[in-house]
């Protein structure tokens, strides 16, 4: 936080934090998903207010490279995965987590936890976590339309678990995936149970 004050503006503070730290292009995805989020929190009868506190805030730890990652995680008393360890970008969720908390100060523990999974997803997801996971995945950060895009917001018609099982189903078979973390099989496999015949 050295040489930045907050304002009491979640938004503002999030956006200009980034750009502060030299990530505009994570400050202009983070605005995307925030976005996002408010349209499918209307749409789902969710919580706005979380939703949004957990899209400004999921992309927060994008201030420490790869390289440092695992190393912030160990001065934060982050529980580190052997699949964490092998590609330290996996950790970006639990220290943007930590950051919401401590930094930005969330007490919501259900905005906390949709923040900490929504990379990777989780077994028993809440509803809030399926959102901010799929409008990371809508929102995305890469140049161009996903290529799964369509496919999930046609899903949406029918659920937020839906259009979440396409995305799943999309990186699974991809071929893009670098590591599966444990918590990425273990909600592929509960959704799998449910749409594999999809």
């Amino acid at each position: 936080m050295a040489g930045f004050s907050l304002c009491g503006n979640l938004p503002q503070d999030t956006f200009e934090f980034l750009k502060h730290h030299d990530c505009p292009i994570t400050a202009a995805h983070s605005t995307e998903v925030a976005f996002t989020a408010q349209q499918l929190a209307e749409r789902f009868d969710i919580d706005c207010q979380q939703a949004e506190a957990a899209a400004w805030l999921h992309d927060i730890s994008a201030v420490f490279p790869n390289w440092q990652r695992a190393a912030v995680s160990s001065q934060l008393g982050i529980e580190i995965l052997p699949e964490e360890e092998l590609v330290p970008l996996l950790l970006h969720q639990k220290i943007s987590a930590v950051m919401a908390a401590e930094m930005f100060g969330v007490t919501d523990s259900k905005v906390l936890a949709a923040i900490r999974c929504h990379t990777t997803l989780r077994a028993d997801p809440s509803d809030l976590d399926l959102l901010v996971f799929a409008a990371d995945k809508l929102a995305w950060d890469q140049r161009g339309t996903p290529p799964y895009q369509h496919e999930m917001e046609a899903a949406l018609d029918n659920s937020l678990e839906a259009a979440v099982w396409v995305y799943q189903r999309y990186l699974w078979y991809s071929g893009k995936i670098k590591m599966i973390h444990p918590w990425m099989r273990d909600s592929y496999e509960e959704l799998k149970v449910r749409y594999e015949m999809l």
